[in-house]
């Protein structure tokens, strides 16, 4: 039986002093590894660093989409290039190459369509700022309520997705701030998901693009987005 191939897609913008860590320590986890960068228009040296380091393949694009836009590209290019599996990576070395075994496993093993990586499963670590975990904390209660499963980590950017997720996730995905609406989607048609502990940590370098201001925008707006695809129709269903 011939090796699954495995892709890591890592979107990454104005990570310029990360991406080549991230990159580094992926390789050394992982070499068997496909890498790519979406660049989601970087302003800073993030492309050519990635370039630099000779290991990945790099999709520069044109325009900054924001972080739905530049995962779904991800997706679209593994589902093209016929991959069995995805794993979801950040670029600035929050999530280690050491802990994808763990998202791996159950999506190998044809237990999940969906695999997520929680840092409250695993015990003490890193858990990010006192706004995130209330942010955090109100997305596992809605989401857990709408899907009837409990998310412990809905806005969890660590995942490892199959080839029919994929190909899914390549048409459908939300943007923005899409982790959290993207569970609900996902339950919505029938994918299964679990979720596996793994040790995160903070951000090694830069500064995070949203702010105080714009994370509560983002927070009543993904809410809502929620609130929506619950009582929406499977997409597979429609038309």
């Amino acid at each position: 039986m011939a090796a699954a191939r495995i892709l890591a897609i890592i979107p990454a913008y104005n990570e310029e002093a990360t991406i080549a860590g991230t990159l580094a320590q992926l390789r050394v986890s992982l070499p068997d590894l496909d890498l790519l960068v979406i660049n989601d228009g970087s302003r800073d040296g993030t492309s050519a660093a990635a370039r630099a380091e000779g290991v990945a393949g790099v999709v520069d694009l044109p325009a900054n989409l924001g972080i739905g836009g530049a995962v779904q590209t991800g997706f679209k290019y593994a589902s093209r290039q016929g991959y069995d599996v995805a794993v979801q990576v950040d670029a600035d070395g929050q999530h280690l190459g050491g802990e994808i075994a763990k998202l791996l496993g159950p999506v190998l093993a044809g237990e999940a369509d969906v695999a997520i990586g929680s840092r409250f499963l695993a015990p003490g670590g890193y858990r990010s700022t006192a706004l995130r975990r209330v942010g955090i904390g109100i997305f596992r209660l809605v989401n857990s309520l709408v899907v009837g499963q409990r998310i412990t980590d809905n806005t969890s950017g660590f995942r490892a997705y199959n080839r029919r997720a994929l190909a899914f996730l390549a048409e459908h995905y939300p943007t923005d701030f899409p982790e959290p609406e993207a569970v609900v989607l996902l339950d919505r048609n029938n994918f299964r998901l679990v979720e596996v502990p793994v040790a995160m940590r903070g951000r090694q370098g830069g500064s995070s693009s949203i702010g105080v201001m714009r994370a509560a925008y983002y927070m009543v707006k993904v809410l809502l987005a929620v609130v929506v695809n619950a009582f929406r129709a499977p997409v597979e269903s429609r038309g």
